[in-house]
C-alpha cells in the first residue's frame, strides 16, 4: 500500500495544515472541551469554522502547485476520549466516518486543484500527547484503535495517519489496525527537547522497531509537536533510517511540552525563522515530501516551511 499514496511516489511538495486546535481556541476563540475538535462537525457553525480554517490551507497548496494531505479533525475522536465527550462506540464510529465525508467535501469544493488532494483519516494517542503514560502493547493498541481504522476504511480514506506517538507499541498497534482495514498509514512520533520520544525511547529506536514489527508496514514516518532544535541533533544518529521519514509537522514554539502544557498564552514563534529551520532539517532527511505544522502554527509557518522544501 506503500506506493498507492502519491506523496511518496513522486517528486512533489505536499502541504498540510498547522495546529488545528491552537488555532481555533486562540485564533478563533472556539472553546474546544478536552482538546478535541471532531464534535465540531455536529453543528453547522462548527463545520463552518473548519471549512474557514482550512480555506487558506488549500488556497497555499493551489498556489504553489503543491499537493495536500487533508487530515480529518479526529486527534481525539478514539473511545476512551469520545466517551468522556458522550460519545458511544457507535456514535464515534458515526462521527469518524463523518469526518471522512467532510474532508472529502472540501476536497470536491477545491475544485481542478494542480494537485492531488489525500484524504487522510487522523488517529491520536489513547493518553496524553505529551505523556506516554499507562502503555498498552501493540496487540492491545490495534484493538483499542481499530475502530477508528475501519471507520476511516468504510468510509473511503485514501489513509490514515497515526499522530503525536509518545511509544512505539501504540504505534505499532495502530499500523497493524491499518492493515486489517486495508488502509496505507504514516506514523508521526513527537519527542521531547532531548530528540527522545517521551517514553524515553529514541526516535530511530522507535523507527526501527515499528519497521520490525510490522515487515515495514508504515508508509513513512513523521514527526510532529516538536520545535526543530528539539530533534535536528538526534537527525545524523538515524544512518539508513533517514529515508523513512516522509513529514514534518513541527510547532512554531521551542517551548517543552511540559512548558507548553502550563502556558495559558499561544506561543506563535518566528513564523520567518522557520524557513531557515526547516531548510536545516531537509539537508538530512531526503525522503520528506509532506510538509505542515503542529501547536501555534498557521497558514504563515506552513508557507514559510514549503518553501524550504526544494529538490
Amino acid at each position: 500500500m506503500r506506493d498507492s499514496l502519491p506523496q511518496t511516489t513522486g517528486d512533489r511538495l505536499f502541504l498540510t495544515d498547522g495546529g488545528l486546535e491552537t488555532t481555533l481556541v486562540f485564533h478563533h476563540g472556539i472553546d474546544l472541551p478536552l482538546f478535541a475538535a471532531f464534535p465540531l462537525l455536529d453543528s453547522e457553525e462548527g463545520r463552518e469554522a473548519l471549512r474557514d480554517y482550512f480555506a487558506p490551507y488549500l488556497a497555499l497548496a493551489a498556489e504553489r502547485g503543491a499537493g495536500f494531505v487533508l487530515d480529518t479533525p479526529t486527534w481525539r475522536a478514539s473511545r476512551d476520549w469520545g466517551a468522556e465527550l458522550g460519545y458511544d462506540p457507535a456514535g464515534l464510529a458515526r462521527i469518524n466516518r463523518d469526518a471522512v465525508a467532510f474532508a472529502q467535501e472540501l476536497r470536491a469544493s477545491a475544485g481542478d486543484a494542480p494537485a492531488p488532494i489525500v484524504v487522510d483519516g487522523v488517529i491520536g494517542p489513547r493518553g496524553d500527547g505529551y505523556v506516554a503514560g499507562d502503555l498498552m502493547t501493540a496487540d492491545a493498541a490495534a484493538a483499542y484503535h481499530a475502530l477508528q481504522a475501519e471507520a476511516f476504511a468504510t468510509a473511503g480514506a485514501d489513509m490514515l495517519t497515526a499522530v503525536t506517538m509518545t511509544y512505539a507499541e501504540e504505534a505499532i498497534g495502530i499500523a497493524r489496525a491499518a492493515a486489517t482495514a486495508g488502509l496505507a498509514c504514516a506514523i508521526s512520533f513527537t519527542v521531547e527537547t532531548d530528540g527522545r520520544l517521551p517514553s524515553g525511547q529514541e526516535l530511530g529506536a522507535a523507527i526501527a522497531a515499528a519497521d520490525a514489527a510490522t515487515d515495514g508496514g508504515p508508509a513513512y514516518y513523521m514527526v510532529n509537536c516538536a520545535h526543530p532544535s528539539h530533534f535536528e541533533h538526534v537527525l545524523g544518529g538515524l544512518g539508513g533510517l533517514a529515508p523513512r521519514i516522509g513529514g514534518l509537522r513541527v510547532n512554531a514554539s521551542s517551548k517543552s511540552h511540559a512548558e507548553l502544557d502550563e502556558a495559558t498564552e499561544l506561543d506563535e514563534g518566528d513564523p520567518a525563522a522557520l524557513r531557515g529551520e526547516h531548510a536545516a532539517l531537509l539537508a538530512q532527511l531526503p525522503a520528506v515530501t509532506v510538509l505542515g505544522g503542529c501547536c501555534g502554527t498557521d497558514a504563515r509557518h506552513v508557507a514559510e516551511a514549503g518553501a524550504a522544501w526544494a529538490r
